[in-house]
């Protein structure tokens, strides 16, 4: 298996974190590549992006002052297939990477991801009431997965939130 690059900066306006990258995004190399993965059309349907754009040019997110990078950096077929002490592991990389690299926002792609990270229970969509790292702003957003059975238009619509938190 092939890891897959993280695409971030400092400063960035949003930091998109997944659990882990899929075979498919090991394979080609880049982030949500799994042709089932929602990611790229709902950044475009939620106003964050101009145009829809494929797995092949998550590069180009960078421009938009947007990154993307994974609790967990092995690609598996599934979530749940990482390990507790991948999480734990993952927990500290990541907080390091949020504070050197200082996002304006850290959206976490699915619930699951942020309650891994946070060690929290639960969790509402949208914005949280205190960031895991201080000086940033934690937004719960559903994971784009096939797998996941929530409506696309639900999806957008927490999605929109961060739109809006942007143009602020």
């Amino acid at each position: 298996m092939n890891l897959v690059p993280d695409r971030i900066k400092e400063h960035l306006h949003i930091l998109f974190v997944g659990f882990n990258p899929s075979i498919r995004s090991s394979e080609t190399g880049h982030h949500f590549a799994n042709p089932n993965n929602r990611f790229w059309r709902i950044l475009f349907e939620a106003g964050l992006t101009p145009r829809k754009f494929t797995a092949a040019e998550d590069d180009l997110l960078l421009e938009l002052g947007f990154g993307i990078t994974n609790i967990v950096a092995r690609p598996t077929k599934a979530a749940d297939e990482i390990t507790k002490e991948e999480y734990r592991e993952g927990r500290e990389i990541l907080k390091q990477k949020i504070a050197v690299i200082k996002p304006k926002i850290v959206c976490y792609v699915g619930k699951g991801v942020y309650l891994q990270f946070s060690g929290k229970k639960e969790a509402p969509w949208g914005i949280q009431e205190e960031a895991v790292v201080p000086g940033t702003v934690d937004f719960v957003a559903p994971s784009s997965s096939g797998l996941v059975r929530m409506r696309l238009e639900e999806m957008v619509q927490i999605y929109r939130g961060l739109s809006q938190l942007t143009s602020e």
